[in-house]
């Protein structure tokens, strides 16, 4: 953490307009970057800070004028709340129901009626640990984005296992097994979900979203996983918003 700064003001005035500040800390920050770098501008209620928001996806913090950078973690006191990851789970959150999910692999345990979305490469040693786990869930049904973005073959396994006769199957064969799908090429996804997941900032696997659109990166144990698919269901808008 390179900077801690403290306040005590309540967090349900963060998302308040920006001032006049915005255009200023747009012109200065984008003159220091060389390039237009800037997704929002927002006035915190924190002592004059402004919240900015990276085309990246980071947060930093400046003044009205745009003269510093504070690039660190804002810390509301008596909250005891780190509201700059508050900020960043909330940006992180996308809406299952507008994701391109026939661009996945389909899995379904159980009933399915629970559901879990991936992002994983074939070469992801994480993914592998996620994808045994996986097998023992219930009643979920686990949309496997193919996002190969980590070795050079990626992209090939990747055409492999969606171009196989059962795609649940090869892709579990794989990662479970080490039985690779025979190399095949047909229509396939591959390059949308690369762009998809560059979208979305994903720039690692597995990166998981659960059913209210929270973000998970990385492995998760089973069990720890298993609360948050169950948190999330409870808390997941309903279809079509």
């Amino acid at each position: 953490m390179k900077h801690l700064v403290a306040a005590t003001a309540l967090f349900a005035t963060l998302t308040a307009p920006a001032f006049g500040g915005e255009a200023e800390i747009r012109k200065a920050v984008n003159e220091f970057i060389g390039q237009e770098a800037i997704q929002s501008v927002t006035r915190t209620p924190y002592a004059g800070l402004y919240e900015v928001v990276m085309d990246s996806g980071e947060l930093v913090y400046t003044d009205e004028q745009g003269s510093f950078f504070i690039d660190g973690q804002l810390i509301d006191l008596k909250r005891r709340t780190n509201v700059t990851a508050e900020r960043q789970a909330a940006l992180n959150k996308v809406n299952i129901n507008e994701l391109p999910l026939t661009q996945a692999v389909k899995t379904v345990r159980g009933n399915g009626k629970r559901t879990l979305v991936t992002f994983e490469d074939p070469n992801c040693g994480y993914c592998k640990r996620f994808v045994a786990e996986a097998q023992q869930l219930k009643d979920v049904t686990i949309y496997t984005f193919l996002y190969p973005i980590l070795s050079p073959d990626s992209a090939e396994k990747s055409k492999a296992i969606w171009c196989s006769k059962d795609r649940s199957a090869a892709w579990q064969g794989w990662m479970i097994d080490g039985k690779a799908a025979k190399a095949a090429d047909c229509e396939n996804p591959i390059e949308k979900n690369v762009a998809l997941g560059r979208k979305l900032r994903i720039n690692g696997t597995p990166t998981m979203f659960l059913a209210d659109g929270s973000r998970l990166g990385g492995f998760l144990p089973r069990a720890k996983l298993e609360e948050a698919i169950a948190q999330a269901e409870k808390s997941k808008p309903a279809k079509g918003k």
